[in-house]
């Protein structure tokens, strides 16, 4: 973003009806967010949620918040209630709210198998899935890949067809090759470092 642009945005960046200023010498609350798509957003909103620290591991992308758990002994004792009463505190205190529709809860491994207790946001009872879809990956409470594999094969499917239709067209190797590698590849190579472990002949 050029210069020109941050002239008219350093006095403040507001965020849910606070003002969050670059420039000390000069602090303004405004009324309107600001524009989607900007570099700023997403600072900014960092910049708000740098203080959030449960006892949990918290995993921080954005404005996707993951906290994690993890059970070792038995009986399995979940105390994630806990934390999530203590996100509730932090959110109050810092005028932002928790999304129930898109706050999910899932168990990972042997544990997927048994009953979970009700895991609360406030009134709302957390929905537990089997599946869920987090920056892109396709997570298995199985820890399984074949939902995440079938999803990317469909994926790029689609667009391998448009690479059929730009042979067709006649458009040069050298940028046939380009599409490939900026439309089709990236998709297929998303998170393999996470992934590619977990692979089976059925699913590679």
């Amino acid at each position: 973003m050029g210069p020109f642009l941050l002239e008219s945005r350093k006095a403040a960046c507001p965020c849910k009806g606070r003002a969050f200023c670059l420039d000390p010498s000069y602090w303004r609350y405004a009324s309107r967010l600001m524009a989607q798509g900007s570099w700023l957003g997403p600072l900014t909103f960092l910049v708000l949620i740098n203080d959030l620290i449960i006892e949990c591991r918290v995993h921080k992308y954005i404005d996707d918040t993951t906290l994690t758990e993890t059970l070792l002994s038995r009986p399995h004792t979940s105390i994630m209630q806990t934390y999530v009463e203590r996100l509730e505190a932090w959110t109050a205190n810092n005028h932002m709210i928790i999304n129930t529709n898109k706050t999910k809860e899932m168990l990972l491994g042997p544990l997927s198998k048994s009953s979970p207790d009700e895991l609360l946001i406030g009134q709302v009872k957390a929905e537990c899935v089997a599946g869920f879809k987090l920056l892109g990956i396709h997570i298995a409470s199985d820890l399984k890949w074949n939902t995440h594999i079938d999803n990317i094969c469909a994926k790029a499917s689609t667009r391998q067809y448009f690479l059929k239709q730009l042979k067709l067209a006649g458009l040069a190797a050298d940028q046939l090759r380009h599409f490939y590698l900026s439309a089709i590849r990236p998709i297929l190579e998303y998170c393999s470092v996470v992934r590619h472990h977990g692979l089976t002949q059925n699913t590679g």
